[in-house]
């Protein structure tokens, strides 16, 4: 009977038929009728008149697809004798005449004419509790593009001969158990059981022994299909045994029983099938194959042509009934690998089989929860690239499939969608037709990217994340550059309409890792890295995306690298990128732990990678302050390691061993140079280059000076950065461990040079500056008095400082030379506000400091000694009086000091005290030559001070002790002075010490190894002997004065 007509064509409403020279039989429903009723199997029809040698001519009929006319003129092949019958092997939706019978094939009837779409007013009024939920024409409305067919089983049925009688089948059951005992030689041996067995199959609907035995020896018969196909040549086609073979298999599945699923030998069945038609050489080679070697009486381009059509309609037999999806699972997983083969007439088969698939299943869809086809997005991936394959027949014929499967998605989603959120599922199928309106879906082939917006708002997460693998594992198969370009197109534009609902991120970020260095063309790198950039500038996904690319070796390889360099997004996304990136290395200066965390290498090496990118320098210039920061932060922490010194992660494999001058610490330093490179801070980059900074700051003992220097450079030439990095210190400084705020202390304290410091509210400055006082670590005391000395300079600071006064008085006393100088250097801006208590506590602290083995606290121990003399009140002089003439004897030595600063300093503090005490130093005190060469100046100075000090101070005993001094130097002055002041004893303390003490400490110097002081010391002995053995005289008075005396007053 005539097929129904779209236009002037018509198309069968089933898969598709080749037309040959031989003749067909007619095709039966699948569907298992009554029994009696008079029916023959197409597959029956199909092979009697398999052989016969007459062509078949069919009358012309214009073309009804979407598809290019040369396409299907290519499809065809052959002179034009043959191109009707090429084009009805080729299309399979035609309506076909020959010489004696009409061929129907069992789908459903097909009518282009109209779209389909799920009409969204009809699904609310879908009634609940049917027990079938699929679509019905009611649910149809229009999506553009989409053609409306029938999807119901409106087969039509023609007039069948009877069943076979009971002789014939048992005639036909013996033949094919022969068969199972023995072996099949001959090619009309293997086409008389083929031919036997089909035969059997179209009788199972009327006869239980046919349907016992078929199903008893279902394992011998997958047995013998196997052992045929792999007897068949795979480079050669000369019999219709594959043909016959196909053909088999297709008549058993449309009566239920499937040689192909079930078991271990029948996945290999199929396998075997699919390898055996897919991999046959091109048509063109078969044919010369046959010119060169004729090898039968067929027509080798026929012979193709029905062997093919028999293998795509064995397929679709398979999916006929499938409401599961089990079966079209089971085909996807054995043409897979075909559609991505790198020969183009394996993939132009492997994907002409898929659509024709596609299509057959999309007219017989009756989906039935559960469902075991869970590859939706892996699918969808495939066909998309298929859909820009270079080889024009295979985009044409995937974008056709990509059409049909997009009806089975809206079926598919319709059936497993959640019924209480409704308004999902509106939501997706308005925005696919959004879509459809703005191009057809007919061009697929065109535009395959489009594919991923129309099929993306039916995709849940996991098929999301199936279609991202697929089409990043299809990189590493396309190699032609218009392939790699569709893929990623595809790609960028299904994460840009999929936002946030994917998962297994990590897993998608490591196919993209592993495929850049496959990929060669500069575009489709970048669209794959914008990928990334996508991925990672969303919230919900930065930190997984950065935890899994910061889990590769360092340094990155060229790839990696660039990846980090080119990463893109709008201001808002790459400050946010930067600072979770930020943190990840934040986060590792506070933990303490045996090695340093290789999540804190990485990212120092992530972020030298992006700052040398510049994509998100204004980020950089946003985040500048934590940045810098944090950098030199973990330069302090990367002192003196190795890579050895790196907890890797055991899951991390370093191909290579890396260089000994590959270390934390350059990556820190690479990183902190570029940074202030790329936010033009030029001058302090070259600051620290001239003043050696960098090694400063890579050294242990002299990272804080490096550190001071950044600080001072970016003060004076750049103070708006410096003052943001100032603020930004405020909470930095109580966070991290030691060292992160050692150099964050470091930094602080060089900014409280800025009158802004003057801002900070006293708890984020003086008082943090006691605490640091405090602290058991010397390094923190430090810091903590040049963070006052730099603040002292300010009036309104100089209250809080001085509440910090006696912590200051006690760093005198400590051992750290750094300490005590800078704790002086305080005090000195100190002192003229001191009140009178702290004062004289001070100057007994400071006067204890005479002498000390460190030449600078010397030095500024006596400068702060005579700036606390001149300090003093007026109406206070009584009470420091003491403290300034013990001060004398030591200041009177020291004045012949070996060190000129601190001779000098000596003899000016020595001049202070005399103006304190209203003498006037005799000349001879300020003489530049050692006053052991100039014996007679000595005598002046010894007789100046030996009078003035008469009855106020020990001055003898006092310049004694002096003379154990290990300087040589003031030995000697010691020793010198000891001699001379003898004579000025008192008498009265004279008659009762004697001078044995004395003689017995000057007999010990004459074992001095010094010449000259054993000299001396022999003088002075001398000297005091005399004292005793001639006292000097007391001074004689005037007779005028004695009379005055005696005068009444």
């Amino acid at each position: 009977m005539p097929l129904p007509r779209r236009g002037r064509g018509s198309r069968l409403a089933g898969s598709r038929v080749a037309g040959t020279s031989l003749p067909r039989a007619r095709a039966r429903s699948p569907r298992r009728a009554g029994r009696g009723t008079q029916l023959l199997s197409h597959a029956q029809r199909l092979t009697r008149r398999r052989h016969s040698s007459e062509q078949v001519t069919p009358e012309p009929e214009q073309q009804a697809d979407f598809r290019s006319e040369k396409w299907l003129q290519e499809r065809a092949g052959g002179d034009a004798r043959d191109s009707r019958q090429a084009l009805l092997a080729g299309m399979g939706s035609r309506r076909r005449f020959f010489s004696q019978e009409e061929v129907v094939i069992p789908c459903a009837s097909d009518n282009d004419s109209g779209s389909v779409d799920l009409q969204l007013s009809n699904l609310e009024d879908i009634k609940k509790g049917e027990s079938s939920i699929e679509f019905t024409d009611l649910d149809i409305s229009d999506i553009p593009g989409l053609p409306l067919e029938s999807f119901t089983d409106n087969l039509r049925h023609l007039t069948y001969e009877g069943p076979l009688n009971e002789a014939s089948i048992q005639r036909l059951i013996q033949s094919i158990q022969e068969v199972f005992g023995g072996q099949l030689k001959s090619e009309l041996e293997k086409l008389t059981f083929l031919r036997s067995l089909s035969s059997l199959s179209q009788n199972l609907p009327y006869d239980e022994t046919i349907e016992s035995f078929i199903h008893s020896h279902i394992e011998d018969i997958v047995r013998i299909l196997n052992v045929l196909i792999q007897e068949e040549p795979l480079r050669s086609l000369f019999s219709p045994v594959r043909q016959e073979v196909f053909i088999t298999i297709a008549n058993l599945s449309y009566h239920n029983v499937h040689l192909l699923f079930g078991s271990e030998e029948r996945t290999d069945l199929f396998e075997v099938i699919t390898r055996s038609m897919i991999t046959l050489p091109p048509l063109n080679i078969l044919t010369q194959l046959q010119e060169i070697t004729p090898c039968g009486p067929y027509n080798p381009e026929c012979l193709y042509r029905q062997t093919f059509q028999a293998f795509s309609e064995m397929l679709q037999s398979l999916v006929v009934k499938d409401p599961h999806l089990e079966n079209l699972d089971t085909i996807f997983q054995h043409l897979e690998t075909w559609l991505q083969s790198s020969k183009d007439h394996e993939r132009k088969r492997a994907t002409a089989s898929m659509a024709q698939v596609l299509k057959c299943l999309s007219r017989h869809l009756c989906l039935k929860p559960p469902l075991r086809f869970q590859r939706l997005g892996h699918l969808v991936a495939v066909m998309a690239l298929l859909c820009g394959d270079p080889l024009k027949a295979v985009a044409e014929e995937a974008a056709e499939g990509t059409h049909y499967l997009l009806h089975i998605t809206l079926r598919l989603k319709y059936v497993t969608h959640d019924k209480k959120n409704h308004q999902s599922l509106r939501k997706a199928l308005k925005k696919c037709r959004e879509f459809l309106e703005l191009y057809s879906i007919k061009r697929f082939y065109r535009y395959p990217f489009k594919i991923a917006q129309v099929f993306e708002v039916f995709l849940n997460s996991d098929e999301l994340c199936q279609f991202i693998m697929t089409t990043l594992d299809g990189l590493e198969n396309l190699k032609h550059p218009y392939s790699q370009q569709s893929a990623g197109e595809l790609l960028i534009t299904l994460v840009k309409n999929a936002e946030s609902r994917f998962e297994k991120v990590p897993e998608i970020m490591g196919i993209i890792c592993a495929r850049l260095s496959i990929i060669s063309q500069p575009r489709v790198r970048q669209q794959v890295i914008n990928t990334v950039s996508l991925f990672i500038s969303r919230p919900k996904y930065t930190d997984i995306v950065l935890s899994h690319l910061l889990c590769h070796p360092v340094p990155y390889d060229r790839h990696l690298a660039e990846l980090w360099r080119t990463l893109e997004a709008e201001l808002p996304s790459t400050t946010w990128i930067l600072w979770r990136l930020l943190r990840k290395l934040q986060k590792c200066h506070t933990i303490c732990q045996e090695k340093m965390a290789y999540v804190g290498v990485a990212a120092t090496c992530a972020l030298y990678e992006v700052f040398m990118g510049n994509r998100l320098r204004a980020a950089m210039l946003r985040l500048f302050p934590q940045l810098l920061m944090t950098l030199l932060i973990q330069i302090h922490h990367s002192i003196g390691l190795t890579m050895s010194d790196v907890a890797i992660p055991s899951g991390l494999h370093i191909e290579q061993e890396v260089s000994t001058e590959v270390t934390p610490l350059c990556f820190a330093v690479q990183a902190t140079k570029t940074l202030l490179l790329r936010t033009l801070c030029w001058q302090e980059f070259n600051i620290m280059e001239k003043n050696k900074g960098w090694t400063l700051l890579e050294e242990k003992d002299c990272h804080l000076q490096g550190i001071s220097l950044l600080a001072n450079a970016l003060l004076e030439r750049n103070q708006l950065l410096a003052h943001k990095v100032m603020y930004l210190l405020v909470p930095f400084l109580n966070r991290g461990n030691d060292k992160h705020k050692l150099t964050s202390a470091g930094f602080f304290v060089e900014l409280l040079q800025s009158p802004v410091a003057r801002r900070l509210p006293s708890t984020y400055s003086t008082a943090r500056l006691k605490d640091w006082l405090n602290h058991e670590n010397d390094t923190f005391k430090i810091l903590a008095l040049k963070g006052l000395c730099n603040l002292i300079r300010y009036q309104e600071m100089s209250e809080d400082i001085k509440s910090l006064l006696p912590c200051i008085l006690d760093s005198l006393c400590e051992t750290n030379e750094k300490i005590v100088l800078l704790a002086i250097q305080v005090l000195l801006q100190l002192v003229r506000t001191m009140d009178f208590t702290t004062l004289t506590a001070m100057m007994r602290t400071i006067f204890s400091l005479f002498g000390d083995v460190r030449p600078d606290v010397h030095l500024f121990s006596m400068t702060l000694f005579g700036a606390s003399i001149k300090s003093v009140k007026p109406t206070d002089k009584k009470g420091v009086e003491n403290q300034v003439l013990d001060s004398l004897v030591p200041l009177l030595l020291y004045s012949q000091d070996e060190n000129d600063a601190i001779a000098e300093e000596s003899k000016r503090v020595l001049m202070i005290c005399a103006h304190f005490l209203k003498w006037k130093l005799p000349q001879e005190v300020y003489c530049k030559d050692p006053l052991y060469i100039r014996p007679t100046e000595a005598g002046k100075i010894c007789r100046f001070f030996g009078i003035k000090c008469r009855g106020k101070i020990d001055i003898l005993a006092q310049t004694l002790m002096y003379s154990k001094n290990t300087k040589l130097p003031i030995r000697r002055a010691a020793v010198l002075f000891v001699g001379l002041l003898s004579k000025y004893m008192d008498q009265n303390e004279l008659s009762i010490k004697g001078t044995d003490w004395i003689q017995h400490d000057l007999r010990e110097m004459l074992q001095d190894p010094e010449p000259s002081l054993r000299i001396i010391t022999s003088q002075a002995l001398f000297r005091v002997q005399k004292v005793t053995t001639e006292p000097e005289p007391e001074p004689t008075v005037c007779w005028l004065r004695k009379l005055m005396g005696c005068l009444p007053t």
